[in-house]
């Protein structure tokens, strides 16, 4: 059996893209948005890799990816983000690396978070940041293998 990559929250297309495509096995995608489709609770992505750190991001500027509205304080920001989504999007859908870690989704606060080789890995609180920055190679390494896992069991068809 073929094995797919996972990135971002999503069923990335490997090698055996087009014989998953074949017997339509759908992309899956588990990102952490409102009922109303916003996605990192209004915070600007990029933001988070610039020196000042996160900052909300203007309801008028916006691009959507993998079903999901994102926010940005500048429009330069926002064509950093199209240009490269998968460079800035939280990873683990954007819910908790340490839960992911654990094997399951857990909510966020949008400033309790690191960049790990260049990876924006947000946690479910300050105390929880505090957890993974034990051992946060290990704990990366571990939710980035439980992550295929919790996409299957969590995910839901790309839009």
């Amino acid at each position: 059996m073929e094995r797919l990559l996972f990135l971002i929250g999503l069923a990335a297309v490997g090698p055996g893209a087009a014989t998953a495509a074949a017997q339509d096995v759908p992309a899956r995608v588990v990102l952490n948005k409102s009922k109303q489709g916003l996605a990192l609770a209004g915070y600007d992505p990029v933001s988070y890799f610039m020196a000042t750190g996160p900052v909300r991001g203007n309801p008028t500027i916006t691009a959507t990816h993998v079903g999901g509205t994102y926010r940005f304080a500048s429009a330069e920001h926002r064509d950093l983000f199209v240009a490269n989504p998968a460079k800035y999007a939280p990873q683990f859908g954007g819910y908790c690396g340490y839960g992911a870690s654990r094997g399951y989704l857990a909510p966020v606060d949008p400033e309790a978070y690191t960049i790990m080789n260049g990876r924006l890995v947000l946690q479910n609180s300050k105390s929880v940041l505090a957890l993974w920055q034990k051992d946060p190679e290990g704990r990366l390494k571990q939710a980035d293998a439980n992550w295929p896992a919790i996409v299957e069991r969590e995910g839901k068809p790309l839009p």
